[in-house]
């Protein structure tokens, strides 16, 4: 598996993304830049203070898919307002083309502005909030069991179906030596006594990505508002948004177990687990994380300016091994008793 996304990112100046949004939207706005990992963000704000965010996708990005993410966004805008709105362009499109100065064409949208809190900034995080997470994420992979798109059946590095492969492949390039041991010993463990429930599991369109920084909560009560960034959408275990969720809330927690369970009984509230999904969820959690730590050594790698990729690699690196010592029996029992 190769992952050459990150070296066709976009790389345009905020003036120049202010005038691309003037052009294609009528807006007159001023760009600051947001944080991406393979495509390129910017927050747009009108002379009225209108906010907008303008996404400039990767030019390996195809058409299909980028499709398929506006398309998802729109039908779960029928069922709530837990993510952004696109805005047609004057010509009436949900995508644009634009070309860069070195002559790469790339997609372009704009979308709505979500406003809130990146759940990563939030140092508290009491139970009604854990639990409040995991029922908006259900509450939207509930949604998106009435959504499918031919262009989210697709082969993803991201893709939880593909831990095992992205593992095998890159866990060399991870630095720490204890932590590439570790995960390598997770690997061999996954294989034994994971991997013959993985079949089982039921599937569907997942968002695929509820990290920390792409979960907003709202200012005025600890409540989710909303979730950024539709870019890993993509048809695999539907248990794996919660796995991703979970992946990333318990890595600067000292009770990993507990703030796990309190996530698990509020996605409960609104789908209920299957028993094989609640045996593997802790694997998936750990294999999601040690993901996570092999890409970003690959795209550190290729890309060693964009300090997005390492964002979450230092709570990673000090978390994971505590968190591969918990029992997956332990862990199984917590999730099972989740009310």
């Amino acid at each position: 598996m190769t992952l050459p996304l990150v070296q066709h990112a976009p790389r345009f100046d905020s003036n120049t993304a202010a005038e691309l949004v003037e052009q294609l939207y009528g807006l007159k706005v001023n760009a600051s830049s947001l944080p991406s990992e393979r495509d390129q963000n910017f927050l747009v704000t009108t002379e009225s203070d209108e906010k907008y965010v303008f996404k400039i996708a990767n030019s390996r990005e195809q058409r299909a898919l980028i499709s398929a993410q506006c398309n998802a966004m729109t039908h779960l805008s029928r069922h709530g307002s837990l993510c952004q709105r696109v805005v047609p362009s004057v010509s009436g499109n949900i995508l644009e083309e634009v070309e860069s100065a070195c002559g790469d064409k790339h997609f372009v949208r704009l979308l709505t502005y979500l406003e809130g809190e990146p759940l990563a900034l939030r140092t508290e995080r009491p139970s009604r909030l854990l639990r409040d997470l995991g029922r908006q994420l259900a509450t939207m992979d509930r949604a998106l069991l009435s959504f499918d798109d031919p262009a989210v059946h697709r082969d993803f590095h991201w893709d939880l179906k593909n831990g095992r492969t992205v593992v095998a492949e890159y866990v060399n390039l991870v630095k720490d030596p204890q932590l590439r041991t570790e995960i390598s010993s997770l690997a061999i463990a996954f294989d034994r006594h994971t991997a013959s429930f993985l079949p089982s599991l039921r599937q569907s369109v997942i968002y695929g990505d509820a990290n920390d920084y792409n979960i907003l909560l709202r200012t005025d009560a600890p409540a989710i508002s909303g979730f950024i960034d539709f870019g890993d959408i993509v048809y695999s275990y539907m248990a794996a948004d919660l796995a991703i969720a979970i992946a990333y809330v318990v890595l600067t927690t000292e009770t990993p177990l507990q703030t796990a369970k309190h996530v698990v009984a509020g996605y409960q509230e609104v789908v209920r687990l299957e028993a094989d999904e609640i045996s593997v969820l802790w694997q998936l959690v750990l294999m999601r994380l040690s993901m996570s730590a092999c890409i970003a050594a690959f795209q550190m790698r290729e890309r060693p300016d964009n300090e997005y990729l390492d964002v979450s690699q230092s709570a990673i690196l000090s978390s994971l091994p505590q968190l591969l010592r918990i029992d997956r029996e332990s862990a199984r029992l917590a999730f099972l008793n989740a009310t």
